[in-house]
C-alpha cells in the first residue's frame, strides 16, 4: 500500500520541527555556556553614567573597561558620585583595612560593600578608599639581562672575538642595587687585539620618593692601554626625575635619573716606564635613561659617567653606553650597544677615544607584575 501524501507531509513537517528544535537548543546551550558580561555602573558628579567593568583605582585614577568597546576609560576618583560593582574585588581603605566584595550604590559619596563569607553590607565613604584592585608588587623587583657575542674565522684569516655583558637592578621601596659588567676579548692569529673588562656596583638609598643618596664603585682593566686597574669610588646625592607610571601612553615605562658626587679616582699601570700611576679627587656626574616600548619588547637605553678633575676641569674621564635591546621570544633577547670611552690624558702611545660596537644575544628579565 502506497503512503498517502498527507502521511508524507506530516513526516516532513515533523523532521523540520525537530531540526529547528535542535538548532535552538544548541544556541541556548552555547549562550548558557558563555559567562555573562560584567556590568558595573559608575555615576559621576556631573550626572554622566559609565557602564563597563571596573578594573582598578590607583593614584586617584579609576580605570573602567568600556562595555561598548575594548577601550579603557579613566576618570578621577574624586569625580565619582556613585558606584556599583558586580564582581568581587579588593577595596583598600585609609586605615589599612581591605574589603573584598561587590558594591551596591549608596547615597552620593558612599557605597555599600558586600564583603566576607556572610555577605554583610557595610556603608563606606568613597573618600576613605585609597586603592581598588591594585596590582600587588613583590617587595623587591628585579630587572636585568645577560648577553654574549662570539665570532671566529679560520682559513686565510684567523680572527676570534668574544664579548659578555650583563646588568642587574634590584629595587625595593627604599633601596636600589645596580650591577653592570662587561668583558671583551679579541685576537688575530693569536696576537691580542683587545682585552677589556669593567664593572660597576652602586647602591641608592631613597630618602624621599625622588631624592636618594648613592655610593658606587667603578673598576676597569685594559691590556692595550697598559691599564692594570682604574678605580673610582664615589658618593653623593641623586634625583629620580621620571619613574615608571609617571607618564602615560608610549612613555609610561620610561625612567630617568641623574646623580653627582665626590670621587676618589685612581689609575694603576702595569709598566710605569711609560705612564706613572695617578690618584686624585674628582667629581662624578652620571645619568641613566631607559625607555621600554611595546610592552617591553623593545628597550632603548643610555647611561653615562663623567669624572672631571677638581684641580683641572679639562682633565676628565668619560664613559657612555647607548643601545637597544629587543625581546625575541619569552626571555630570549638580542641587543646592540655602542660604548664610548674618552680620556683626555691617555696613557703614552694610546689615543684618547675608544668606541666599542657589540651585537649580542642573551636573556632579559623583569619581575614587575602587570595586569
Amino acid at each position: 500500500m502506497r503512503p498517502s501524501r498527507v502521511t508524507i507531509g506530516s513526516i516532513l513537517v515533523w523532521c523540520l520541527a525537530t531540526m529547528v528544535n535542535v538548532a535552538f537548543s544548541a544556541d541556548d546551550a552555547a549562550t548558557v555556556g558563555q559567562p555573562a558580561p560584567v556590568q558595573d555602573v559608575v555615576t559621576l558628579k556631573d550626572g554622566s553614567v559609565i557602564h563597563g567593568e571596573v578594573v582598578e583605582m590607583t593614584g586617584g585614577l579609576l580605570v573602567i573597561k568600556s562595555a561598548l568597546a575594548a577601550d579603557l576609560i579613566k576618570v578621577k576618583w574624586s569625580e565619582v558620585s556613585k558606584i556599583a560593582v558586580s564582581h568581587p574585588i579588593p577595596f583598600h581603605l585609609k586605615e589599612g583595612t581591605i574589603l573584598n566584595g561587590t558594591v551596591e550604590e549608596g547615597d552620593p559619596g558612599t557605597m555599600k560593600v558586600k564583603a566576607g563569607p556572610t555577605g554583610d553590607t557595610m556603608t563606606v565613604p568613597m573618600d576613605a578608599v585609597t586603592q581598588v584592585n591594585p596590582v600587588i608588587q613583590s617587595p623587591v623587583i628585579y630587572t636585568g639581562s645577560l648577553n654574549a657575542g662570539y665570532s671566529q674565522s679560520t682559513g686565510n684569516s684567523s680572527l676570534r672575538n668574544i664579548s659578555v655583558l650583563g646588568d642587574l637592578v634590584a629595587r625595593s621601596e627604599q633601596l636600589r642595587l645596580t650591577l653592570l659588567g662587561r668583558y671583551v676579548y679579541g685576537d688575530n692569529s693569536g696576537s691580542l687585539n683587545v682585552r677589556n673588562a669593567r664593572g660597576t656596583i652602586k647602591l641608592d638609598f631613597f630618602i624621599t620618593k625622588r631624592f636618594f643618596w648613592f655610593a658606587s664603585a667603578y673598576v676597569e682593566n685594559d691590556f692595550l692601554q697598559n691599564l692594570k686597574l682604574r678605580t673610582a669610588i664615589a658618593s653623593g646625592p641623586g634625583y629620580q626625575f621620571i619613574e615608571r607610571g609617571d607618564l602615560s601612553g608610549i612613555f609610561k615605562e620610561m625612567t630617568f635619573y641623574t646623580e653627582a658626587g665626590a670621587t676618589y679616582f685612581n689609575e694603576d699601570y702595569r709598566d710605569n716606564r711609560f705612564t706613572d700611576d695617578r690618584a686624585s679627587f674628582r667629581a662624578r656626574v652620571a645619568m641613566k635613561w631607559d625607555w621600554p616600548l611595546f610592552d617591553g619588547r623593545v628597550t632603548l637605553y643610555h647611561y653615562n659617567e663623567i669624572f672631571p678633575s677638581v684641580q683641572n676641569a679639562s682633565d676628565f674621564f668619560f664613559t657612555m653606553d647607548n643601545g637597544v635591546r629587543m625581546k625575541i621570544l619569552a626571555g630570549l633577547a638580542s641587543g646592540f650597544q655602542v660604548t664610548t670611552r674618552y680620556n683626555n690624558r691617555p696613557p703614552a702611545g694610546t689615543g684618547d677615544t675608544d668606541n666599542l660596537y657589540l651585537l649580542t644575544l642573551g636573556y632579559a628579565f623583569d619581575t614587575t607584575r602587570k595586569r
